[in-house]
């Protein structure tokens, strides 16, 4: 007996999903057609076009607070390779060198606490004030459809009271299915026009901290860098005054061909380089005229011999992408099958063709048979466990909000 109360349930669930879907379907084409006039809301319609301004705004922030921190890490990468190459050459009897090697120390320590600082102080930030879009932008899709249902109520309704021949019952029972409606739209309608003039207006407090945050973090940074770098040029400058006066002399090395002492080297064949000379080198000031003694090496490399930096980049990443349907054809699998995802939190139904999902449950996403009567943010499915126990769209599928769920292999 209970099996059989449950099946009566989920037939009347499915009856009055079926005509509450055709209905929506008929009075959006009498709208389009302008033989249903359509209740309208221009502040409110104002306030949802500042929401998707906000949430576009808002995401692009994000996108690009990234790319400054995936640059950030690369200059730190940078950065620590070019003072790991001074410390290499760095003889180990050159006075400074402990110096220079703490300097180098502290370096990579502050470019990690500065990008640590950034993490913390601006991208969480920035991805707690994100995470509370998908929500609403689900509730006023939610909010469009209950608004069909209105009409929709309010026009039959009308149409009784103007008939010809009048049903009282059926006035009666329009009537208390337009008050319901109503109710349930204007609940939805409330809140919204609450939250979303809130939210917009939160938009110039969080601008403000977040670039502030960054501006201050930055120049902190580059303060306790200047100090770094005048600490490593004043033991540099030092190494330089020690060495100054000495005159290095440089030979070359003599390769396994080069022609004993005291024979005269023969020309090199064409294309090849001739025997190097004995150079020396001096720090000495050039005397008047342009001669020099010998060949001067310049005190530091040219800009041409710095390593190139490369910053790595990452994709951004879309949620709720259809692909083709996999599960066509499939029998263990619904007809259309696209994807499965799994709810990570509780959801609970508001209406008779919304699914109710517990965090864990695993949904078979199916395409909707109108696609005109799919809501952005929400999804079409049948939960997997119902779908294998009874392998009957029409007793379990239902719409699901995208936001509660997440895309599993």
């Amino acid at each position: 007996m209970a099996e059989m109360g449950s099946k009566g349930v989920t037939a009347g669930k499915i009856a009055s999903n079926v005509q509450k879907k055709l209905t929506r379907a008929q009075e959006k084409v009498l709208q389009k057609l302008g033989k249903a006039d359509e209740t309208k809301d221009e502040q409110f319609e104002q306030c949802v076009q500042n929401f998707n301004k906000q949430l576009t705004e808002g995401t692009r922030l994000q996108k690009d607070l990234r790319t400054y921190l995936a640059s950030v890490k690369a200059m730190h990468e940078a950065s620590k390779k070019l003072n790991e190459c001074l410390q290499e050459v760095y003889e180990p009897d050159w006075p400074g060198r402990d110096e220079a090697n703490k300097i180098a120390e502290n370096n990579d320590l502050l470019w990690v606490d500065y990008h640590q600082k950034l993490v913390d102080q601006a991208l969480l930030t920035m991805d707690t004030y994100l995470g509370q879009f998908p929500d609403i932008k689900s509730r006023i899709a939610k909010r469009g459809r209950k608004l069909v249902d209105y009409d929709s109520a309010r026009h039959h309704y009308e149409s009784l009271q103007t008939a010809k021949k009048k049903d009282e019952a059926k006035i009666a029972k329009a009537e208390e299915e337009l008050i319901k409606a109503q109710k349930v739209f204007e609940e939805m309608n409330v809140d919204l026009q609450e939250e979303l003039p809130s939210l917009w207006n939160s938009r110039v407090g969080f601008y403000v901290n977040t670039f502030q945050s960054i501006a201050g973090l930055e120049e902190n940074f580059h303060k306790e860098m200047s100090k770094l770098n005048q600490n490593l040029n004043d033991v540099l400058v030092s190494l330089e005054k020690q060495h100054g006066s000495n005159t290095f002399t440089v030979k070359a090395q003599p390769s396994d061909n080069a022609p004993a002492k005291g024979n005269k080297s023969p020309s090199p064949p064409d294309g090849s380089p001739a025997a190097t000379p004995e150079i020396r080198v001096n720090h000495e000031p050039e005397p008047a005229g342009g001669a020099t003694p010998g060949a001067t090496l310049p005190k530091s490399p040219s800009q041409s011999s710095l390593p190139a930096v490369v910053v790595e980049t990452f994709p951004a990443t879309v949620n709720g992408t259809v692909e083709g349907g996999s599960g066509a054809g499939r029998l263990d699998l619904p007809p259309g099958f696209m994807f499965k995802v799994q709810a990570q939190h509780d959801y609970t139904a508001t209406d008779t063709d919304e699914l109710q999902l517990k965090a864990g449950d695993v949904v078979l996403v199916i395409p909707f048979q109108n696609p005109e009567e799919q809501d952005e943010g929400w999804l079409m499915g049948v939960k997997e466990s119902d779908w294998n126990q009874h392998k009957e769209l029409e007793k379990c599928r239902g719409v699901f909000p995208e936001n509660f769920t997440e895309r599993v292999p």
